[in-house]
């Protein structure tokens, strides 16, 4: 069922709700290894929300295979959902996007995809948790099945 997500959660109930690995990519900036996570390639439609707050963030209507290993989106499902910051980490240059509602580091968005703005939301999958579209109703994301018909 869709939760409320009113307030901040704190470090010790973020570490009982979540893996070390989801943890560690939505906390604490992490990465998980491409083509070794879970969504990368699904094909099976629905959306996917945010692992800490339930925030809806993308659908698989937008997701396509870029070849990278990362689930891979044209858009998101709410822009007002998402906010991005300069990310200078490693020596490169990228924009990092984070939820807005948890402030889950996500992954990140390069502008080399096929989409009409050319974006492409590079995503970790353990910073997600995909709600199947026959699974929509029953988890309070009725809203969202207009997007399948």
């Amino acid at each position: 069922m869709r939760e409320n997500w009113k307030k901040q959660k704190t470090v010790e109930e973020l570490k009982k709700e979540l893996t070390p690995l989801q943890y560690e990519v939505t906390k604490q900036n992490g990465t998980e290894p491409p083509f070794q996570n879970e969504y990368w390639d699904n094909t099976e439609e629905g959306i996917y929300v945010d692992i800490v707050s339930g925030e809806p963030l993308f659908s698989s209507k937008d997701q396509y295979d870029a070849g990278c290993g990362w689930p891979s989106f044209t858009k998101p499902i709410q822009r007002s959902e998402l906010k991005e910051n300069l990310d200078t980490s490693f020596g490169m240059r990228r924009i990092e996007v984070r939820s807005k509602t948890a402030d889950s580091h996500l992954g990140h968005v390069f502008d080399d995809g096929p989409g009409p703005d050319h974006a492409r939301y590079c995503i970790n999958s353990a910073a997600l948790r995909f709600v199947p579209k026959d699974k929509l109703k029953d988890e309070g994301y009725e809203e969202f099945l207009s997007l399948f018909r």
